[in-house]
């Protein structure tokens, strides 16, 4: 994107891997297109990009990040410096580390029991005597993540070391197991507002190796939250919408977060994804339309302060 059209223009983010975006971007960027937007991919980290062209740029299919998150990083401060980026700065840096789930618990909010290892630290991690699930602090797309059972301790211990040796932080949480048979439920926010929800069936078999490619392929279906999943849902969102604020930058354009049953079937959050997330705009009617009006209502409104949080 190199040149301004008369029409306001929109540079959807996407990593090299996926250049031309995946199916779900797709849809987004013919819906943009067909409100008379000039909406087209870039890869965040092609240098003959010129940031200031676009008039906003929404970070979509950035799976990589997770791997070069330091780069990524300062990718987005350069391009925040240079148009308006969305979901903004502080929401990026926030929340492509998952030791925010510290802080939503300190926050009240219900988070699915949660330990960080960090690099140098000695001891066992406290859930190495029950199924557990052990992953990176900083992942997308299920990788370097494993389900381990009790019975596994030392290929617990051997991953945690391998994890460390990338120098990452390593994340370890118990197994919900309900999670088997009822599924994760996924809540997508476009603008503040509930628009759809999934249910992702379990990811993580048993006795399973480590996910190759991008990302882990999901099995999803429609799904009616309850309003439990809704309240937990919309209070998480207006927790990332205080950080924001307090941070001087908008709420986010889009969230998803993702909730899993603990054993009385209450909701849990397992992850708040406000950077790369599927928003299955390929797979709930009408999605990618209301990710397109969100869009060019937050170009209408240069603040950002107008819009729902």
């Amino acid at each position: 994107m190199n040149a301004r059209s008369t029409a306001p223009s929109v540079a959807l983010v996407t990593c090299s891997e996926v250049p031309d975006l995946d199916p779900e971007g797709q849809h987004l960027l013919a819906a943009l297109r067909e409100r008379g937007l000039d909406a087209r991919p870039v890869v965040w980290d092609d240098e003959d990009v010129d940031w200031s062209a676009p008039d906003l740029a929404v970070v979509r299919s950035t799976w990589d990040y997770a791997t070069r998150r330091a780069e990524f990083l300062a990718w987005a401060a350069r391009a925040a410096g240079a148009t308006r980026l969305l979901n903004p700065l502080p929401l990026l840096e926030w929340s492509t580390d998952k030791h925010y789930l510290a802080e939503l618990e300190a926050a009240g909010l219900p988070v699915v029991p949660s330990a960080f290892v960090e690099v140098g630290d000695e001891g066992d991690h406290p859930y190495l005597d029950v199924e557990h699930v052990v992953k990176p602090a900083v992942s997308a797309g299920s990788r370097d993540t494993l389900r381990l059972g009790a019975h596994e301790a030392a290929r617990s211990r051997a991953h945690v070391a391998a994890v460390h040796a990338g120098g990452r932080s390593v994340l370890v949480q118990p197994y919900l197991t309900a999670v088997d048979d009822v599924g994760e439920t996924a809540l997508v926010f476009l603008d503040g507002e509930l628009s759809h929800a999934m249910r992702k069936a379990a990811l993580l078999p048993a006795g399973g190796g480590l996910v190759e490619g991008l990302f882990a392929h999901e099995d999803m279906a429609p799904r009616e939250p309850s309003a439990a999943e809704v309240e937990v849902g919309r209070a998480v969102v207006a927790e990332a919408a205080r950080r924001a604020r307090a941070a001087g930058a908008e709420p986010a354009l889009y969230a998803r977060v993702d909730l899993l049953p603990d054993d009385d079937g209450a909701p849990r959050v397992l992850e708040l994804e406000l950077v790369e997330p599927s928003l299955f705009l390929d797979h709930a009617p009408g999605s990618a339309v209301r990710l397109a009006d969100a869009v060019v209502r937050r170009l209408a409104d240069p603040g950002g302060r107008g819009t729902a949080a």
